[in-house]
């Protein structure tokens, strides 16, 4: 009996198909890095009305060309207001439990979706992203500012992994009370976007994940990426930077975003707070422990905006 040839085993074949992939890791990097700013839609998976949530729908121009930001904004007390964003590839909808416990503490809060993200619309472009991004969220303030009843209101900014670079970033040219970050960000861009790749945070194929191809796609993805980006990053410890509160949240067991890199980012600040969560791995903080979350939160909220000589931006 003649006894058939074995297959190779997966692994085998994944190492085969990284070497013959070498010579395309570079383009394989250069379309992660546009993918990461323009990321699959993913609709509004959650609903408002299940945390007991009644929204107000707006559409916020972002561009001349007329494309909009789809927003919630959910009415609390006029003179506090959050406007929370949301993690890389996610929608506004992601945020719903944090909306609902901030709401519950009477705070009104403008949750959104980034360009190219959920139900807002999108641009082509893949320069200057960094920017782009950051005046989402400076369109929001204009929009606050713009408005007879949060007009004069506190304005707080909260971000999620992606969108605590430009949560932080708008400070550089924007006045607001405080600000929030959830797993990020970071200094080493390049490192945080490796990691980004090493935990399968991107859709990438097996052959580029492992063996030759691996190290010069991720490389090439990282490079682009922070190209694409085109910030001064991080920022200087100058302007709004020196003055506005701000609170990040860091799980301890976080392989993306580490507490250690948060804690680096953090430390340039001198009105920077960190709060570690015990065995929270990535954006995980409200999930893990919610009862910690949110009062760590709520208490620094309510400490950033107790003082009544703070000036408020007109």
């Amino acid at each position: 009996m003649t006894r058939q040839p074995q297959r190779p085993r997966t692994g085998a074949l994944t190492a085969v198909g990284s070497v013959a992939a070498r010579p395309t890791a570079g383009w394989m990097g250069k379309t992660l890095a546009r993918k990461i700013f323009h990321p699959p839609r993913r609709g509004n998976h959650k609903q408002p009305k299940e945390f007991g949530l009644d929204v107000e729908k707006r559409r916020l121009p972002f561009n001349d060309a007329g494309e909009e930001l789809d927003t919630w904004l959910i009415p609390g007390d006029d003179n506090r207001v959050v406007i929370l964003g949301h993690g890389i590839g996610l929608s506004k909808s992601a945020s719903l439990p944090h909306a609902a416990f901030l709401h519950e503490a009477g705070y009104t809060v403008l949750m959104f979706d980034h360009r190219n993200h959920g139900l807002s619309g999108s641009e082509t472009a893949s320069d200057n992203m960094a920017q782009r991004f950051t005046d989402d969220i400076a369109t929001l303030i204009t929009h606050l500012r713009g408005d007879t009843a949060y007009r004069h209101a506190r304005i707080a900014v909260y971000g999620f992994s992606f969108s605590c670079f430009p949560a932080t970033y708008v400070l550089r040219d924007h006045a607001v009370d405080a600000v929030v970050c959830d797993s990020g960000p970071v200094v080493d861009l390049s490192d945080v976007f490796g990691r980004f790749v090493d935990q399968a945070g991107l859709p990438l194929p097996a052959i580029y994940r492992h063996g030759p191809s691996r190290q010069p796609t991720i490389d090439s993805f990282s490079t682009n990426a922070i190209r694409a980006l085109n910030a001064h990053w991080p920022p200087p410890a100058t302007g709004h930077y020196l003055t506005t509160p701000i609170l990040f949240m860091a799980g301890e067991d976080d392989s993306i975003v580490t507490v250690d890199a948060v804690k680096d980012f953090g430390s340039r600040f001198p009105e920077a707070e960190i709060h570690s969560l015990p065995d929270t791995a990535h954006l995980q903080g409200m999930k893990r422990h919610p009862d910690d979350y949110a009062a760590a939160v709520l208490d620094f909220l309510g400490r950033a905006w107790q003082t009544d000589d703070r000036s408020t931006p007109q």
